[in-house]
This record gives structure tokens, sequence and C-alpha cells, in this order.
């Protein structure tokens, strides 16, 4: 690997992983009698969907065992895993959270080949086909996030909008947030939210425009894309990035409280929104969600299938388990990342993987999500591209390019010239 910047994760975790993994494993022998197999996941409490696939697993094989062990939410479960597996402790199955870090986990030698699993899963199953690494795949995907449009349907009749309906570009979206502003007329409530991650704008031009890559060293196409929402802060249909980030703004409190008639945003805020209202957390206000807006009308309107972008959820199988349980955790990943797992989570109001009608029928079963056509659509159709493309050079380049971001919508630097800058530097210190 010949790069000359990493995270600072990535440094570490390379360094340590490579000292503990393990090469080939022989033909497994299966477990004789009763077994348990451990699975890492994070903040148990708010984060239901690991002992829900341990519990409908167990249900469905009653010898076998999941037992779960908590780790550190946020980018400390990276660090707190990678310490357990250089240290030979970390759990049977355990979650690549972080599409970015995936190689530094195969490449260190931690994750189990498991191109059997990944050969019998439906070829549909979200994300699958981005694990392939030299032709074998180490994760499978067990849920996939894709980023939608969440729309607030009586904000928009109040401002005397048209709703969306599918066929929206970003030109029609960037109109329509500043003609709700003006219509609702309230001083904090805005047409639109836009988070302060880079994704909610490098994700899209990288999904959407053709021929874009990450690591091809051309960033051009990110230009439109920030000069659209820095037009939309500066004329005051979203809050400012300055704003959002000083004063600690959450998209779930904005959008859930009416202080924005729209959100982009990822699938998994359905079942969030749903319980914050069922709770009071939330407003209660009838919502719908749309495609993501388009670059262009080739891929808008319902006869077509609109791009977005969303890494997968992956899980895969530590190279120090026990041989006699391989192949109950290989098991394990076919049920999680199969048609059984992705009904439990979908009973939950997790966007699984593999999404067919059952899925489908699960989450608009749920009370408080919305009931019409678009919503359906929505959630069942998309061409979901990945954030971070699995390649050694993903994690350093993303790291340039969030330092880009920040300077773009504070507005301390001029589109251009930070992209400009962002080019030379993955140039000179990635390679």
């Amino acid at each position: 690997m010949n790069r000359k910047i990493m995270s600072a994760f990535g440094i570490a975790a390379a360094a340590s992983l490579a000292l503990t993994g393990c090469g080939g494993q022989d033909e497994p022998a299966a477990a004789d009698g009763p077994v348990t197999i451990s699975l890492a996941g994070w903040d148990f409490a708010s984060t239901p969907e690991f002992q829900t696939l341990a519990d409908a697993y167990h249900e469905a094989n009653p010898d076998v065992t999941v037992e779960l062990k908590e780790y550190p939410a946020g980018d400390d479960y990276d660090t707190a895993l990678t310490a357990d597996l250089s240290a030979g402790a970390a759990p049977d199955i355990f979650i690549v959270k972080n599409l970015k870090n995936y190689i530094t986990f195969q490449e260190g030698g931690t994750l189990l080949d498991i191109s059997d699993v990944a050969g019998e899963l439906d070829p549909a199953t979200g994300g699958l086909e981005p694990m392939a690494v030299d032709g074998k795949t180490y994760a499978v995907p067990y849920r996939q996030d894709s980023w939608l449009l969440y729309y607030n349907k009586e904000l928009f009749e109040k401002a005397g909008v048209d709703l969306p309906d599918g066929s929206w570009t970003w030109d029609d979206y960037a109109e329509a947030a500043e003609q709700l502003t003006k219509g609702i007329g309230e001083k904090e409530v805005t047409g639109t939210y836009l988070h302060s991650w880079q994704s909610t704008v490098q994700g899209f031009a990288l999904a959407q425009t053709e021929g874009a890559s990450l690591d091809g060293g051309d960033f051009s196409y990110l230009a439109p894309y920030y000069e659209r929402q820095l037009a939309l802060q500066d004329n005051g249909s979203q809050p400012s990035f300055a704003t959002v980030t000083t004063n600690e703004l959450a998209y779930q409190s904005q959008f859930g409280t009416q202080k924005a008639a729209m959100l982009p945003m990822g699938s998994w805020y359905i079942g969030t929104l749903v319980a914050e209202q069922a709770s009071g957390a939330a407003d209660t206000f009838e919502w719908g969600i749309a495609p993501i807006p388009q670059l262009d009308e080739s891929t808008t309107g319902t006869e077509n299938t609109p791009a977005t972008f969303g890494d997968p959820t992956t899980m895969g199988i530590s190279s120090n388990i026990d041989e006699s349980k391989i192949e109950t955790a290989k098991d394990f990943l076919r049920f999680a990342a199969g048609p059984e797992g992705a009904a439990a989570l979908a009973e939950i109001g997790i966007t699984p993987a593999l999404i067919d009608d059952a899925v489908a029928d699960a989450i608009f079963a749920l009370d408080g999500v919305p009931q019409d056509d678009l919503s359906r659509f929505t959630y069942t159709t998309h061409d979901t591209l990945p954030e971070n493309p699995v390649g050694q050079k993903t994690a350093a380049i993303q790291t340039i390019l969030g330092e880009m971001h920040s300077a773009i919508m504070s507005e301390s630097t001029p589109v251009d010239e930070a992209i400009t800058e962002a080019e030379e530097r993955v140039a000179n210190e990635v390679g």
C-alpha cells in the first residue's frame, strides 16, 4: 500500500491489525451440539437491530445463541474494535460500520474470506457488489440506507407550494426551498435544512454525475453542487453552515419541530421520525418522502430510477474465530443479509440491504409511516451508489475532501480555489 497520508485510524489500525491477522483457514469442522457465537454492536439502548437479529436467528436456530458485545458508538467504535482485534479479543462477528475502513480491516488480515456466503445471497442485495476486493468478499451488507427527501406536507400547503412529485431536479428543489421560506414567512422556519456532513453535497455529486470518481483526481464535478448550496444559505432558504456547526443544530429537531419544510437525509430517519412523533419528541404533522432531486431529467419521474447514495452497513467474521464456529457464523451472516433478517429489521423500521415486497409491506405497516404512492416508490426504487467506494485511497481522499467541504461551506475559500487545492493535495499527499 503506497500512500503518503492516512487517517489516524488507518495508520494505527494497519499497523496493529497486520500483527494479528491470520491467513487462510483449513476446512472448518462444524460445532457439535449447542454453540454460542459473539457479535459486536454499539449503543444497544437506542440501536435495537443487533438484538433483533440475534433473537430472530436464535428463534430459527434454538441450538445457537448469539451473544452481543457492546462497543462505543460513533468513531470510537472502530478504535475500540481495532484494539480488541489486535489483542485477539474481538467477537466472532463484527460490524464493518464505516466503509472507508473496510480495506484496512481486510488488508490487516482480520476478516475471513466469505465469498461463498456472498455468492449465495440475492444479487439484488443493496451494496453487495461493491464489497468485492480482487474477486473476494470479506463482509456482506445487512442494511443499506439510501438518501431521500423528507418533506412536511402541512408547511408546503401553508406556503402554497406544490408537493414534490418525483420529477424534481436540484434546480427545482432550490426554487421550492426559496418559495417555501418566503411563503411560510416565519423567521425561524426555512424551506430546507442541510446538515454539516460533507456527504450532503459530495455524496450526491459523486452518485449523479456521469464519469465522476473519488480517486480520479478531478473534483470539478463538485462545483455546481456547492454553488447551489451556497446560494441557498446566502438567500436564507436554509441555515448557514456556520449556524449549523456553531449552534450544533440537529437535523432531527430541525425537521421534527417544523423548523424546516424539507430535509435530505438517509432512510434511517424514517424509523426515527415515526418514533419521535409517537413519543412527542417531534411535532405531529403529515409528512412524506420523495426521491432525492436529480442532476437532470434523465433520472426523474416514477418511470425512471433515481440515483442517490448510501454506504451499506456490513458484517464479517473475525479471522481469529474458533474453527468449529465458522460454519455457524457464516450461517448467521446468510440469515442477517437474507430475506429472514431483512424482514426482522423491517419490523423495527430499519432499512435492510435486501428490499423486497415483504420488507416494503412491513415498513409501510408501521404506524406513522406515510401511505402515499410516491413515498412507497421512493423507498423501494433507487440506484444507490456508495459514498465511500472501496479502495486503498478512499479514507485519505475523504479526509482532504472533508476539509475542503468546511472551507467552501463556511465561505472562507471560493469553490474553484478550494477544489483546486484539494486536487493538488490528493496528487501530492495521496498519489
